[in-house]
């Protein structure tokens, strides 16, 4: 099974089961043939401890989060959830909430949480503009320089894929603190909607 079979839904899914990143979760997926039981085996051989089946444990605990910017012009309100109500009080987990609507106050451009929040529509207008980019090049790097495109632009609207703009990170993105945030908790951490106000927008 070739990686452009595997569904963004699938991916989502097993995402929400392991607490394991994105990028991971489609190899395993591709690798295990689509079979998610299967992927979720390769991910625990591969990455121990960290990962373990969250199975349906839903995200039904959490906190809100708001972060109003100095002089009251951007105001961000961020939904966090996770499994238990006593995770949901812990300092780090309010903290990773208030740190995410601190980065989205500073992304105007962000507007969806994950890759696959991003309707298909969209991703298609924005596609076709990088393919008529890429015309005039040969036809065997015209697709990668297409995804290439693609990806970057992701990194601009998509919250997960943001690198944290506060340098105490080190570069790392929402989704690496997420999922740094799901393995020390042991529960499934979903970023689930956020709310970016703007006077005059």
């Amino acid at each position: 099974m070739s990686s452009t079979e595997i569904k963004a839904s699938d991916v989502k899914a097993l995402r929400e089961r392991t607490g394991a990143g994105m990028m991971d979760c489609k190899k395993a997926l591709t690798e295990a043939g689509g079979d998610i039981e299967q992927a979720i085996e390769i991910l625990r051989v591969r990455q121990g401890k960290k990962i373990q089946d969250l199975g349906e444990r839903t995200a039904s605990e959490g906190t809100v989060q708001a972060y109003i910017h100095a002089g009251a012009k951007v105001g961000v309100l961020v939904e966090v959830d996770c499994n238990t109500d006593f995770v949901a009080k812990n300092d780090d987990f309010i903290a990773f909430a208030r740190d995410v609507a601190l980065q989205i106050a500073a992304s105007p451009t962000v507007k969806y949480v994950s890759r696959e929040d991003v309707p298909d529509d969209v991703r298609e207008a924005e596609a076709r503009i990088y393919e008529q980019e890429a015309a005039d090049k040969p036809e065997n790097v015209r697709e990668k320089i297409v995804s290439g495109k693609l990806d970057s632009w992701y990194q601009t609207i998509v919250a997960l894929e943001q690198e944290m703009h506060n340098p105490k990170f080190d570069g790392k993105t929402v989704q690496q603190l997420r999922d740094e945030l799901a393995a020390t908790t042991g529960e499934n951490v979903v970023i689930r909607r956020f709310a970016r106000f703007a006077v005059g927008q």
